[in-house]
Formats: C-alpha cells, sequence, structure tokens
C-alpha cells in the first residue's frame, strides 16, 4: 500500500519549489506546467463519458483504456458555463460583495458566505465578537450536516440492498429504501432549520455580515436549535450506521453490475499519490490570525492547457452504459478546450480536499480512496452534530455579536478559507476605502478535479463515474474561465452550453 501523504505546518512533506510570483496573486500570471509524462500503451483505446450524473453542474470524463478497459490515463473536466462572480464583485462595495459570492452556490452557500465575510474582514482588519463567531459556527455545522446528508441521496443507486443484488432506488416504495430517504430528508430539514433561525434564511443566510452579524437570536431560538440539535441525534446515528454498512457492502463485492456487464471492483478504487490540504478539522483560517494553516505563497493556479490531454477522436463506445451510453466513436474530444475550471496547485501540486482530508489531516485518518472519502463524510456528520449542541449551549443570545469599528480597507490582501462540506474554499479579497478593487476564489471542486483525475488511473473505465462521485463535486462553482478565440468569440461554446 503506498503511503498517505498530507500536507502540514510548518513542516513541507514535499520538496517541489512553490509558484512564488505573485504579481498577480490571484491567478500567478496563469502558469503553465510541463504536462507529467503518463505511460499509455499503443493499444490505447478512448472512450468519453459525456454528461456524467448524480451530481451539481455539467462535466465530461476522457479515458485512455487498455485492452481490458483499465484507464491508464483520466482527464476529468469540467463543462459548466462561466457565470463570472469574482468579475462581478470588483467594485462592489464591501458589504454587498459576501451576499453575492453567497449565490455562487444553492447547496453550499453558507460556505461561500462565511469564506466571503471572512476574506473581506481579513482585508480590513476587522476582528469580530465571539457570539458572532458562535453563531457563524452553528450555520456552518448545521449546513455540513445538511449538504453531507444530501450526498447520500447521489450515491445510494450506487449500492445494494443488503443481502441482494438489486441496486437502490431512492425514489422506491419499499419499506426499506423509504425509511433512508425519509431520514435523510429530515436531517436536511433540521440543518435548514437551524441555518434559517441563526442565519436568517436557509439557502442565502442574510445575517452574516462584515464586522459580525446582523443580529443575535433570541433565548426562545436557542431552545428551538437545541431542541432540532437533540432531535437529530439518534437520526444521524442511524444514518451513519446505515450509510457506513452500505458502503462496505459495496467495498466486499469482487464485482458490481454496470450497464449489463459484471465489472470488477479494485481494492485500490480511486487511490492517487497526492497530497491532502485541509485548513482545519472543522471550520477554517485566515490572513487575519497570527499563525494560519494556509499560505497564499504556497498556492498558484495555472492554465488547463498544460494539464490535460490534446485533441483525440473516441475510438470505443458502449451504447449500453447507464444513461444513454458513451460518447459515439469518432466524436472529438479536446480535454485542454473544453476544460472552464483552471488548475489550483499547493506547492506546485495538485491536492484532494474535502471531509477525508480533513480526517487525515487532524484524525489520524487511514482509509484511501473512495471508499475512504466515503466513509469519513459519513463520520463528519456525528463531529457536525456534537459541535452544534456544544456551540449553542455556549452561545449567549445577550450578548453582542457585530464590531464596534469596521475599518474602510487600506487595499491590503486578505483571504479566508472555510472547511466547506466538499472541502477547503478559499476567498481573496482586496479592500480598499470599502470597495472591493479584487476578488478570487478557489473552490473545493476545483482542487478536486485534477487529483481526481489521477485518481481514475488502474479502475476499470465503467467505474469512473462512481470514482468523480466520491467527491461530491459542484462543478458550477469550479468553472472560472472560458476559452476565447483570436476574436473574442468563444471557441468552446459548444461545450459549455
Amino acid at each position: 500500500m503506498l503511503p498517505s501523504p498530507s500536507f502540514s505546518d510548518p513542516v513541507d512533506n514535499y520538496k517541489y519549489p512553490a509558484f512564488k510570483n505573485l504579481s498577480n496573486p490571484f491567478m500567478s500570471n496563469m502558469l503553465i506546467p510541463q504536462e507529467e509524462h503518463i505511460p499509455v500503451t499503443a493499444m490505447a483505446r478512448i472512450v468519453a463519458i459525456y454528461p456524467t450524473i448524480r451530481h451539481e453542474g455539467h462535466s465530461k470524463l476522457v479515458l485512455k483504456i487498455d485492452e481490458n478497459g483499465i484507464v491508464e490515463r483520466g482527464d476529468w473536466v469540467g463543462t459548466s458555463s462561466l457565470r463570472g462572480f469574482e468579475k462581478l464583485s470588483i467594485g462592489k462595495g464591501m458589504d454587498q460583495v459576501p451576499k453575492i459570492v453567497s449565490r455562487v452556490c444553492g447547496i453550499c452557500p453558507v460556505a461561500h458566505l462565511l469564506a466571503g465575510v471572512g476574506a473581506i474582514e481579513a482585508s480590513v482588519g476587522c476582528e469580530i465578537p465571539q457570539d458572532a463567531r458562535n453563531l457563524r459556527m452553528i450555520i456552518h455545522c448545521a449546513s455540513r450536516l445538511s449538504v453531507q446528508v444530501l450526498h447520500s441521496l447521489m450515491v445510494l443507486p450506487d449500492f445494494y440492498l443488503p443481502g441482494t443484488d438489486t441496486r437502490i432506488n431512492p425514489f422506491s416504495e419499499e419499506p426499506q429504501v423509504r425509511k433512508i430517504a425519509n431520514r435523510i430528508q429530515r436531517l436536511r430539514q433540521i440543518g435548514q432549520e437551524i441555518v434559517q433561525i441563526a442565519g436568517g434564511e436557509a439557502i442565502h443566510p442574510s445575517n452574516p455580515r462584515v464586522g459580525g452579524m446582523d443580529r443575535n437570536v433570541s433565548s426562545r431560538a436557542k431552545i428551538k436549535m437545541f431542541d432540532l440539535t437533540k432531535e437529530a441525534i439518534p437520526l444521524t446515528y442511524e444514518h451513519v450506521e446505515c450509510m457506513i454498512s452500505l458502503i462496505r457492502n459495496f467495498q466486499k463485492r469482487e464485482r458490481v453490475e454496470i450497464g449489463g456487464k459484471e465489472v470488477p471492483v479494485p481494492p485500490t478504487l480511486g487511490y492517487h499519490s497526492q497530497g491532502y490540504l485541509a485548513t482545519d478539522p472543522l471550520y477554517g483560517t485566515s490572513s487575519l490570525e497570527d499563525h494560519p494553516s494556509w499560505d497564499l505563497a504556497r498556492y498558484s493556479e495555472v492554465s488547463p492547457w498544460g494539464w490535460y490531454g490534446g485533441r483525440d477522436e473516441v475510438t470505443f463506445e458502449d451504447p449500453a452504459y447507464p444513461g444513454g451510453g458513451t460518447s459515439p466513436v469518432g466524436t472529438i474530444v479536446d480535454p485542454r478546450m473544453e476544460a472552464c475550471p483552471s488548475v489550483p496547485l499547493y506547492d506546485g501540486q495538485p491536492v484532494e480536499v474535502g471531509a477525508a482530508a480533513r480526517l487525515t489531516r487532524f484524525r489520524n485518518f487511514g482509509e484511501r480512496g473512495t471508499i475512504g472519502q466515503l466513509v469519513a463524510r459519513q463520520m463528519e456528520c456525528t463531529q457536525a452534530l456534537h459541535e452544534l449542541l456544544n456551540t449553542i449551549d455556549h452561545l449567549d443570545p445577550a450578548g453582542p455579536v457585530l464590531a464596534d469599528t469596521i475599518p474602510r480597507g487600506d487595499g491590503t490582501i486578505g483571504w479566508a478559507t472555510n472547511e466547506a462540506p466538499r472541502g477547503t474554499l478559499v476567498h481573496i479579497a482586496n479592500v480598499k476605502n470599502r470597495r472591493v478593487l479584487s476578488y478570487a476564489m478557489a473552490v473545493p471542486t476545483t482542487w478536486n478535479m485534477p487529483t481526481a483525475g489521477k485518481a481514475l488511473a488502474g479502475s476499470p473505465w465503467q467505474l469512473a463515474e462512481f470514482i468523480i462521485r466520491g467527491y461530491d463535486p459542484c462543478i458550477s462553482c469550479a468553472t472560472h474561465m472560458i476559452v476565447l478565440g483570436p476574436d473574442r468569440r468563444i471557441v468552446a461554446d459548444r461545450m459549455i452550453l
């Protein structure tokens, strides 16, 4: 078994030189790395899966496979359309921008909102009161519980009813399945209701603001949140036990059925040799701290042109593959041109972020690959629940939640991370005289896509979607660019919908 690397501070586990060119600190001048040489056999065939399913956004898999159908190289590219939230934020008031960037995602708006206010507070140098921190932690943990259990609905169809060869249909009326689905929905409802109480709204909370929170909650609201959390305790433990049993049942199978074929499940499913990045076991960090656990100087963002494979032609298709079959033979693919997310690197390397990365980094979690990701996500449900109870207990409804003084900003670059359900989310802001001069985001799926491409190698191509679903991807969040030709027209218009 390969060692399980992780990044840690202050000791570097890797000796790769960091990209330090920060004349444009957000893009590192779009450095283009030399493409890593990945041996591909002369008999390699190309198969493309488009669109991929059961995740947020649009993406494509371009896989080079050997004569046995094993992936030799995988390119996972996002093809969602650009919405331009970073550009939209430039010139806006610093109080507006956190509300704007919370609209990046309807699934994890809490993470974007908290990273956004944190980045701006770091830029202007604003410390917030303790009870504002408590309220933010409450909505953070409630959102994590809600989003992590939502992922279970996305992966349930990959699993089997225990003791059978029947795949789980979350919409089935079978009592055992309905119990699973109803429990997930109730846990999501509880999480969203707590976010609404503490945050103002369930989807795009309005209470968090630069300087803290607009208002505290009442004593009655505190009791309500406590009661909801206590209701969630037995449901969460039942959910975690159920999901882990389904995951282990899948793990024990030597083969699974996909598209009418029996596909072998390798014990190293989804393994890769990249590092794990996590900035906190639960919440995050920021440049406002004396010793932050993330370093802007170790971060770079590079063009997909030098990372992904080039123009090629599909030479293998499978009409029986679920969802209408793979792309037909003769289809032209060009991951370099179709990829709309750029490639973020830490110490010059792609990394994995998310539940498994956090548990590996902070809790000595040793399980790797896709199974490790799925198990870690369940474990984080109980962690979020207990932190909810603890934080609600320490919340003082009479305590101040807004800083006495909120500086206007002098142009200092500030950043904040939020350990979103999907992984490390970074927002970077430059604020002067209450106006945002520049803004950038590195979102979990942007970190994970190049790493996941490496994790596809060595597995049957039919399991590629199962592997990428382990990352719970949010492709729209990850999309930061479009491909333009010399005449400034969109080249990838067909691909990015």
